[in-house]
């Protein structure tokens, strides 16, 4: 029988992580021939490589790749084992890895963090922007524990939870020849110039698809980091940009800007949670998943409470 060392399946992952074996040994708190030393053994016992050596760093190679999923899989099984212990005793619990889309990130889950994050001070979060696609393959292959993702089909390997709505809309300046539209067609908005997110932002490289499938090409005239900055240049009259409602909501009062509808069905998405499976997860991280689904509720909540005060001052008003 084959056995694996703990330290062996971490190194590997930090080195394909790295593409050095220089700097995985780095991670792993290892010499680098005492890290290449235990890669070729490995090799050895194996009977196959796990990199390609170049002078340019390290590859995996296919054997490599299917080793590094199941590493993977094993250390955050491993993770959730010593948190649902340690939750018995003080210190640490442990971490728990999140991807989620540009709106999630951005929207969501500052908010729900903090309320977690304060009622457990002994976990770690860490938590990535994705696309959606990337979300639901970083669940399936252990790279993270929850995911938030638009994408809520192509794995059987993965449990989606709904969890909100997320629709894109157009934002103009005020003055702008589409301000006045009750909505419009995403192709009309191309002939005008764009603010857009940078392109490490997962709502960047969905418009940039969406143009791309039409045969045509965006115009921006600035990238810009987040969500308040491209409704100021969009209110400077720079261009138009393509954001989240309920992002834009917050400035619409604060400046010289107009929400449009898109017309585009792919305009409204549902944001799902995704996990390997819910109740293998740590005790831990399923709060996290059970208060994310919790304050999507009460902004539920929130939101129809408000429409109704809205349609009876409405009507008194009439």
């Amino acid at each position: 029988m084959m056995h694996f060392d703990f330290t062996d399946l971490q190194l590997i992952v930090n080195v394909a992580a790295a593409k050095s074996m220089t700097r995985g040994a780095e991670r792993s708190f290892l010499s680098l021939p005492a890290a290449s030393g235990r890669v070729k053994n490995l090799e050895q016992r194996l009977g196959t490589s796990i990199f390609f050596r170049t002078s340019q760093g390290v590859t995996l190679t296919p054997a490599g790749e299917a080793f590094l999923h199941h590493a993977r899989i094993v250390m955050r099984q491993l993770e959730h084992l010593r948190g649902d212990m340690q939750e018995f005793a003080s210190g640490m619990k442990g971490m728990v890895k999140v991807y989620a889309n540009t709106t999630a990130m951005n929207e969501f889950m500052p908010n729900i963090l903090g309320r977690y994050l304060a009622a457990n001070p002994d976990v770690n979060v860490e938590l990535r922007e994705r696309l959606s696609h990337q979300v639901v393959k970083a669940v399936v292959e252990g790279a993270a524990d929850i995911g938030i993702t638009a994408a809520a089909a192509g794995d059987r390997n993965v449990e989606f939870l709904p969890y909100r709505s997320d629709r894109l809309i157009l934002v103009t300046r005020d003055d702008h020849p589409l301000a006045a539209r009750e909505c419009v067609d995403f192709e009309e908005t191309l002939d005008h110039d764009f603010v857009g997110l940078s392109e490490s932002s997962a709502i960047h490289a969905f418009v940039l698809q969406a143009a791309e499938e039409l045969g045509r090409a965006l115009r921006f005239r600035v990238e810009v980091s987040n969500f308040e900055a491209a409704c100021r240049m969009i209110a400077a009259g720079v261009g138009v940009g393509i954001v989240p409602q309920t992002a834009a909501q917050r400035y619409v009062h604060d400046l010289p800007i107009r929400i449009v509808p898109l017309s585009n069905p792919w305009a409204l998405r549902r944001l799902h949670i995704c996990v390997r499976q819910l109740d293998l997860l740590p005790t831990f991280a399923q709060q996290l998943v059970h208060l994310m689904q919790e304050d999507a509720r009460e902004d539920e909540e929130r939101s129809s409470v408000e429409q109704a005060l809205f349609a009876a001052v409405t009507g008194e008003n009439e």
